[in-house]
Protein backbone atom coordinates (compact mmCIF):
# COMPACT_ATOMS: atom_id res chain seq x y z
CA UNK A 1 0.00 0.00 0.00
CA UNK A 2 3.04 2.00 0.25
CA UNK A 3 3.42 2.60 -3.34
CA UNK A 4 -0.25 4.29 -3.33
CA UNK A 5 0.64 7.24 -1.26
CA UNK A 6 2.70 9.40 -3.56
CA UNK A 7 1.37 8.00 -7.11
CA UNK A 8 0.47 9.73 -10.28
CA UNK A 9 -0.82 8.87 -13.62
CA UNK A 10 -1.02 11.49 -16.80
CA UNK A 11 -1.90 10.77 -20.45
CA UNK A 12 -1.37 13.66 -22.54
CA UNK A 13 0.80 15.55 -25.13
CA UNK A 14 4.59 16.83 -24.70
CA UNK A 15 4.47 20.93 -24.84
CA UNK A 16 7.72 20.97 -26.21
CA UNK A 17 10.53 18.99 -26.86
CA UNK A 18 12.37 17.40 -23.89
CA UNK A 19 15.44 19.32 -22.20
CA UNK A 20 17.99 16.33 -21.72
CA UNK A 21 21.17 17.15 -19.98
CA UNK A 22 23.54 15.20 -17.96
CA UNK A 23 24.52 15.34 -14.42
CA UNK A 24 27.65 15.24 -12.73
CA UNK A 25 29.07 13.79 -15.81
CA UNK A 26 27.08 10.59 -15.19
CA UNK A 27 22.87 10.79 -14.77
CA UNK A 28 21.02 12.09 -17.50
CA UNK A 29 18.35 14.76 -16.77
CA UNK A 30 14.90 14.71 -19.01
CA UNK A 31 12.69 18.01 -18.21
CA UNK A 32 9.24 18.44 -20.46
CA UNK A 33 5.74 19.33 -19.98
CA UNK A 34 2.68 17.62 -20.53
CA UNK A 35 -0.58 19.23 -21.46
CA UNK A 36 -3.63 16.84 -20.23
CA UNK A 37 -7.30 18.04 -21.32
CA UNK A 38 -10.81 17.43 -20.32
CA UNK A 39 -14.11 18.84 -22.17
CA UNK A 40 -17.08 19.30 -20.31
CA UNK A 41 -20.54 21.25 -20.54
CA UNK A 42 -21.10 23.89 -18.56
CA UNK A 43 -24.12 25.31 -16.94
CA UNK A 44 -25.19 27.54 -20.12
CA UNK A 45 -25.21 24.01 -22.27
CA UNK A 46 -21.42 25.06 -23.60
CA UNK A 47 -18.63 22.46 -24.27
CA UNK A 48 -15.99 23.91 -22.18
CA UNK A 49 -12.36 22.49 -22.85
CA UNK A 50 -10.00 22.45 -19.94
CA UNK A 51 -6.14 21.96 -20.61
CA UNK A 52 -3.74 21.78 -17.09
CA UNK A 53 -0.02 22.08 -17.60
CA UNK A 54 2.27 19.71 -15.92
CA UNK A 55 6.05 19.78 -15.50
CA UNK A 56 8.07 16.73 -15.61
CA UNK A 57 11.48 15.29 -15.43
CA UNK A 58 12.50 12.01 -15.29
CA UNK A 59 16.16 10.77 -14.75
CA UNK A 60 18.69 7.85 -15.75
CA UNK A 61 16.99 5.14 -18.30
CA UNK A 62 13.61 6.91 -18.32
CA UNK A 63 15.63 10.07 -19.16
CA UNK A 64 17.39 8.27 -22.08
CA UNK A 65 13.89 6.85 -23.73
CA UNK A 66 12.30 10.45 -23.51
CA UNK A 67 14.97 11.86 -25.34
CA UNK A 68 15.44 9.19 -27.83
CA UNK A 69 11.97 8.58 -28.46
CA UNK A 70 9.77 11.69 -26.88
CA UNK A 71 8.86 14.79 -28.78
CA UNK A 72 6.69 18.26 -28.83
CA UNK A 73 2.82 17.24 -29.47
CA UNK A 74 3.57 13.33 -28.84
CA UNK A 75 1.08 11.44 -26.52
CA UNK A 76 2.25 9.55 -23.73
CA UNK A 77 1.22 8.07 -20.60
CA UNK A 78 3.70 8.50 -17.84
CA UNK A 79 3.63 7.23 -14.05
CA UNK A 80 5.34 8.44 -11.15
CA UNK A 81 5.52 10.84 -7.72
CA UNK A 82 4.98 14.59 -6.97
CA UNK A 83 7.55 16.60 -5.72
CA UNK A 84 7.65 19.86 -4.54
CA UNK A 85 10.64 22.27 -3.46
CA UNK A 86 11.07 26.00 -2.83
CA UNK A 87 13.95 28.44 -3.95
CA UNK A 88 13.90 32.32 -2.90
CA UNK A 89 14.61 34.49 -6.20
CA UNK A 90 16.94 37.22 -7.14
CA UNK A 91 14.24 39.71 -6.07
CA UNK A 92 13.99 37.97 -2.71
CA UNK A 93 10.58 36.11 -2.95
CA UNK A 94 10.05 32.92 -2.24
CA UNK A 95 8.52 30.35 -5.22
CA UNK A 96 7.55 27.11 -5.03
CA UNK A 97 7.42 24.60 -7.53
CA UNK A 98 5.48 21.13 -7.84
CA UNK A 99 6.60 18.61 -10.61
CA UNK A 100 6.21 14.80 -11.43
CA UNK A 101 8.75 12.74 -11.10
CA UNK A 102 8.54 10.10 -14.16
CA UNK A 103 9.26 6.56 -13.30
CA UNK A 104 7.60 4.96 -15.99
CA UNK A 105 6.67 6.00 -19.62
CA UNK A 106 4.48 4.68 -22.18
CA UNK A 107 4.19 5.80 -25.78
CA UNK A 108 0.97 6.05 -27.13
CA UNK A 109 1.82 8.19 -30.69
CA UNK A 110 5.21 7.11 -32.26
CA UNK A 111 7.54 10.31 -33.28
CA UNK A 112 8.31 11.72 -36.50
Amino acid sequence: MNTLKNKVLLMGRLGQDPEVKTVNGKSKLAKFSLATSETYTNAKGEKVKDTQWHNLIAWGKTAEIIEKYCGKGMEVVVEGKLINHNYTDKQDIKRYVTEIQVNEVVIITPKK
